[in-house]
């Protein structure tokens, strides 16, 4: 699975939302800050190409929908995360939003319990 670009990313969100969706329908997802017609167009092509998104023509106009679901990317980013920022510690990874104040102990201890309970 290719890494996304921060605009592919934003445009899966998008997708993933919609569930399928016409590029006109992820153009009116952006709000004010819409791209033209053309880059949101190719973006999608990209993601396409990396085997992201699919679609259904309907004459000349494509309905795209994801191939990748939201889950499976959540989970290759998390461990491109790990690897790439927590040396594969999950523990590095906790202590680093504990000392940056992101989670609280209470949410840890939920944690613990939540560990526990699957043994």
């Amino acid at each position: 699975m290719q890494k996304l670009t921060n605009k592919e990313e934003e445009v899966m969100k998008m997708l993933w939302k919609l569930e399928k969706a016409f590029v006109k329908d992820i153009l009116a997802e952006f709000g004010d800050n819409k791209p033209h017609y053309n880059t949101l167009s190719t973006i999608i092509r990209n993601l396409e190409e990396k085997g992201y998104v699919g679609h259904v023509a309907y004459g000349n106009t494509y309905q795209y929908h994801p191939i990748v679901q939201k889950e499976e990317y959540r989970k290759k980013f998390i461990h491109s995360a790990m690897t790439d920022y927590f040396n594969n510690s999950y523990k590095s990874l906790v202590s680093f939003f504990a000392e940056e104040e992101k989670i609280s102990a209470e949410e840890l201890r939920e944690i613990i319990r939540r560990i526990e309970n699957k043994k």
